[in-house]
């Protein structure tokens, strides 16, 4: 494992995109307890996009340019109804005073769901991993499953601190009505634009 691969890392995870924000909006909405398990599903959540790039699934959806249109046109309709249920405040992301629980499946769905529609996550792995591994050594697979596992650690840590700190800031949000309208628009705006960002995107 290089520094270079550490660095390039962290420069990815704390890149803001929809499961940070999710993890936030997590923080700001229910506390700190959901934000953590909100950054905890981000985290798993990429397991699958792992397991396609080690086992080159990412490169069949990288060949084939109509699964990966589909993927990504349903990918943008979910965050675009994500955008809509904030507005609504609705669903996961509604930010209130109370600290209602929702279930924790309900919240894993959601997450589970909006990381499965993206398919530019499978393709990054996939272009990714490779350039820290060598393509002749014996131990590819192993090298491949360590450094998702950094990846992943990183990914939890940096969203959780995200989290945390929405949830710090909490009290302070949910007692101002003004503030929480234009955290809900805000929201809906980002992920608006994560959607429009996604359509726009080529393999």
């Amino acid at each position: 494992m290089t520094v270079e691969f550490l660095i390039t890392t962290l420069i990815v995870v704390v890149s803001p995109g929809a499961g940070a924000l999710y993890t936030i909006a997590a923080g700001l909405g229910r506390g700190a307890r959901a934000s953590l398990w909100a950054a905890l599903f981000c985290t798993l959540g990429i397991v699958p996009h792992m397991i396609a790039a080690i086992t080159g699934l990412a490169a069949i959806l990288h060949a084939s340019a109509m699964a990966f249109e589909i993927i990504k046109y349903l990918g943008v309709a979910y965050l675009l109804y994500m955008a809509w249920a904030t507005l609504r405040e609705t669903g996961s992301l509604a930010v209130k005073a109370d600290e209602a629980r929702k279930p924790l499946k309900d919240m894993a769905t959601e997450i589970i769901l909006m990381n499965l529609l993206n398919p530019k996550l499978s393709i990054f792995f996939f272009a990714f991993l490779p350039q820290f591994v060598p393509a002749d050594a014996p131990d590819a697979v192993p090298q491949m499953l360590q450094l998702s596992g950094v990846f992943m650690m990183m990914t939890f840590v940096v969203f959780a601190l995200y989290g945390l700190f929405a949830a710090a800031i909490r009290n302070q949000v949910v007692s101002r009505p003004a503030i929480m309208v234009w955290m809900r628009r805000s929201f809906a705006a980002a992920f608006v634009a994560l959607g429009a960002k996604l359509a726009l995107t080529q393999r």
